[in-house]
């Protein structure tokens, strides 16, 4: 999968913006994260793109949250993953697993994106919000753990109330 040029110019402006310049490792640091097509933790995405210096990779992932290029996702774990800005990579949620904390992107059919967005709305409007977004992330356990350890089911904390998929 190669990467539009529109998402390369957005990010030199961007740069630009910042008196940055767009380097050739942040270049490849973008095209990494696109060509993933989900989110990734440092280490995915040296392991992804091995001619990215490791020594730099934590501070190229900063500018670029900064420009407004990247943007952190929270997984299950204690590991940060980034993907593209939402509006350089599309509208989408996320599916992460609560066993590996692999987290994958997943576009939502039409309907169900105006369910949520009235869904949205309706909270909001409770608690006198104005929604200017939203972001929708399921946690469970992906195939691959599924088969490993033969669970099927979302772990749960011990607090009552306080698992995922719980009230």
């Amino acid at each position: 999968m190669s990467v539009a040029p529109s998402v390369h110019e957005q990010a030199a402006l961007r740069l630009g913006g910042l008196d940055q310049r767009y380097t050739t490792v942040r270049r490849a640091l973008v095209a990494t994260l696109a060509d993933a097509g989900r989110p990734l933790s440092i280490p995915e995405i040296l392991s992804a793109n091995e001619a990215l210096p490791q020594s730099s990779a934590y501070r190229t992932v900063t500018v670029l949250i900064e420009a407004g290029v990247v943007r952190r996702v929270t997984g299950v774990d204690d590991h940060g993953r980034f993907e593209l800005a939402e509006d350089l990579a599309g509208h989408h949620h996320h599916l992460a697993c609560a066993a590996c904390g692999k987290v994958e992107d997943v576009v939502p059919s039409a309907r169900l994106e105006r369910a949520m967005d009235e869904a949205a709305r309706a909270i909001a409007d409770e608690q006198g919000y104005v929604v200017i977004g939203h972001q929708f992330d399921l946690v469970g356990t992906c195939p691959s753990c599924q088969q490993t350890s033969g669970a099927s089911t979302m772990p749960t904390t011990d607090r009552p109330g306080r698992g995922y998929g719980q009230p």
